[in-house]
């Protein structure tokens, strides 16, 4: 005979919910638990240790809905419950494989689908943002490559250039000069016979024709390949800059390093041809008789080494404010110093200072 109670039976159902109650809270714990473990581990993933991180989490996923053991592809097109990518595009990123569920459909408590829903949410961020990391590696490598291949062909075209050059000079220097200096000495030598075909006062005006042919070449000669670069060296060429500025009548000062230094080829005639190319646009632009910097410092502190000339003459717009099509020849030296430059694998900063004129400034690294 069974006793009832409504007492009793408030009692027996007031424990049930309490059960009930438990076991809800346990599992929204269990959610919560999973979603932040794996959450911080995703997001604290890298490249290196991505695939052990989603290797942890696909196993605690599986445990969380009471399977063994699970597997993550990369491969959209293996089988599984597909991973997406987070954006409008929902794109397939990788899959799932668990034993015993193909879908989450299969998954009866609708707030533990909704919580495998949202871990496969979070497995697909991070996943997708290791591709994109990956990606730009690989662009950013690329782009490496090809700076340094760049580089390289601007390196080897400037050096055929200064071959070039100094065949050009040589073969002017041997051919031609030699002919109108012996052209000289022959207009030189006839003044003094009178019975020459050629009436005095002409042969007088030749030979000075043929003086100012033979300064002109020499002239070409020193522009395209300075014997002082070749044999005296950087800070002999330089003065030799200067000198030909202080004759046209600028007020020149030049600070040239203390330092014994041994420069490399490539880097000396870089550094020349910055020079040449300034003290150009400085006839061209600063106006007569302006005063005129010319420093060579060499120092092992950061950007302790470089080579600044600057005129405090009239100066000229910046090529990056003016139009292309105005003084385009000058903007192209310029377009030149800055490659020369970045083949020795220093830099050009052309600036005009509030007090006037121009600055040309290379910086180069330490390489000897």
């Amino acid at each position: 005979m069974r006793i009832s109670s409504p007492l009793l039976d408030q009692q027996i159902d007031t424990i049930t919910e309490l059960r009930e109650l438990y076991r809800a809270s346990e599992a929204r714990g269990a959610r919560l638990r999973l979603l932040s473990t794996s959450g911080r581990e995703m997001a604290q993933a890298t490249q290196e240790n991505s695939a052990e991180v989603l290797r942890r989490c696909a196993e605690r996923l599986a445990f969380f809905v009471g399977k063994s053991r699970a597997e993550i592809s990369l491969r959209p097109e293996d089988a599984g419950i597909a991973i997406l990518a987070p954006g409008e595009g929902k794109r397939i990123v990788g899959r799932i494989i668990i034993d015993g569920l193909t879908g989450i459909e299969q998954i009866v408590d609708r707030e533990d689908a909704e919580a495998f829903r949202m871990h496969l949410e979070l497995m697909g961020a991070t996943i997708a943002r290791m591709n994109d990391a990956h990606d730009r590696d690989r662009l950013l490598n690329t782009l490496q490559e090809r700076e340094l291949r760049l580089e390289y062909l601007v390196g080897r075209m400037f050096s055929t250039q200064e071959e070039e050059r100094r065949r050009v000079s040589q073969e002017l220097h041997d051919g031609v000069a030699q002919t109108a200096t012996a052209l000289v000495r022959i207009l030189e030598g006839t003044t003094t016979q009178p019975n020459a075909d050629i009436p005095a006062a002409e042969r007088v005006k030749l030979a000075a024709i043929a003086r100012d042919l033979v300064t002109e070449l020499r002239g070409v000669i020193g522009g395209l390949r300075p014997t002082l670069l070749d044999d005296l060296g950087l800070e002999a060429a330089l003065v030799a800059l200067a000198d030909a500025l202080r004759v046209d009548g600028y007020d020149v000062a030049v600070d040239l390093s203390k330092q014994a230094v041994t420069w490399p080829a490539h880097l000396e005639t870089a550094l020349f041809r910055v020079a040449q190319e300034a003290v150009a646009n400085i006839r061209k632009h600063a106006g007569p008789s302006c005063r005129v910097v010319v420093e060579l410092a060499v120092s092992d502190e950061p950007d302790g080494c470089f080579l600044r000339i600057q005129d405090f003459g009239k100066g000229c717009p910046s090529p990056m404010m003016e139009s292309p099509t105005v003084n385009a020849g000058s903007h192209v030296g310029i377009g030149v110093m800055r490659e020369r430059m970045a083949a020795v694998g220093g830099s050009l900063r052309w600036t005009s200072p509030p007090q006037g004129g121009v600055c040309v400034l290379a910086q180069f690294p330490v390489t000897f």
